[in-house]
């Protein structure tokens, strides 16, 4: 069992969780914000720059990913985002549908961090939590 945005990370689930393996899912839901529009959820499971990412907790708009690649998969560091929203654009002639993004890597330090400690990666999770 996987934790839903809306439900808490508790440390234990999680731990639990990483050791499990799990199957890829595709993300459902849709996320509807304050002024009505509907954004496409940030996925639970990607691929990016030879890495997988795999999110095992998410609280609101911070959420923990486990960062493995291949052939070092029992050594993860764990990245700590603030989820941020685009209301769609245009690019190339086709409009991108408004979604939830990863933060690019010029926010890393203010919208992202990378740490090599699961319980760092709670702790850090934790401190932006409580600053909302």
């Amino acid at each position: 069992m996987r934790p839903t945005p809306r439900q808490k990370c508790d440390l234990n689930f999680v731990e639990d969780l990483i050791s499990l393996s799990t199957p890829k899912t595709s993300a459902t839901a849709e996320a509807r914000s304050k002024k009505g529009h509907f954004y496409r959820p940030l996925a639970t499971r990607f691929r990016h720059d030879g890495f997988d990412y795999l999110q095992i907790c998410r609280e609101g708009n911070v959420a923990v990913y486990q960062q493995t690649w291949k052939g070092n998969e029992r050594s993860a560091a764990f990245e700590i985002i603030r989820v941020r929203r685009h209301d769609g654009f245009h690019i190339g002639g086709r409009f991108v549908e408004p979604g939830e993004v990863y933060p690019k890597s010029e926010a890393w330090g203010t919208n992202g961090w990378t740490m090599q400690d699961r319980g760092a990666a709670f702790r850090k999770l934790r401190e932006i939590g409580s600053k909302r």
